[in-house]
């Protein structure tokens, strides 16, 4: 038996079109803002600044890093688990099984 998962996403011009394909750009964006605070957070260790306000940057860069995965595994779920399911029922169980691994991955961190 094939244990490689099901794959249900998409392939243009050899490459594959991933759920997120769409909104690339804003990830990217949110991505880039997200390495911005991890280097303001080291900049504030490094100059000795108030527990307190580290700590809540770091709240904030969390916050940020939720969001990006939420949205990715949205786009999965509407994407990937959505096109699987045209796919046959082993396609779609394997889809299944792989988003509530990454929930379970997510929810324990």
């Amino acid at each position: 038996m094939d244990t490689t998962p099901a794959t249900a996403d998409t392939t243009v011009d050899g490459h594959t079109a991933h759920g997120y394909i769409s909104d690339k750009a804003r990830y990217l964006a949110r991505m880039k803002r997200i390495e911005g605070q991890a280097r303001g957070i080291h900049r504030m260790v490094d100059e000795e600044q108030y527990c307190i306000d580290i700590l809540t940057q770091i709240s904030a860069l969390t916050s940020a890093l939720r969001g990006v995965a939420l949205g990715l595994l949205d786009d999965h779920m509407k994407h990937c688990l959505l096109d699987a399911t045209h796919l046959g029922p082993e396609a779609a169980e394997a889809k299944i099984q792989e988003a509530s691994d990454a929930i379970a991955r997510f929810v324990r961190s």
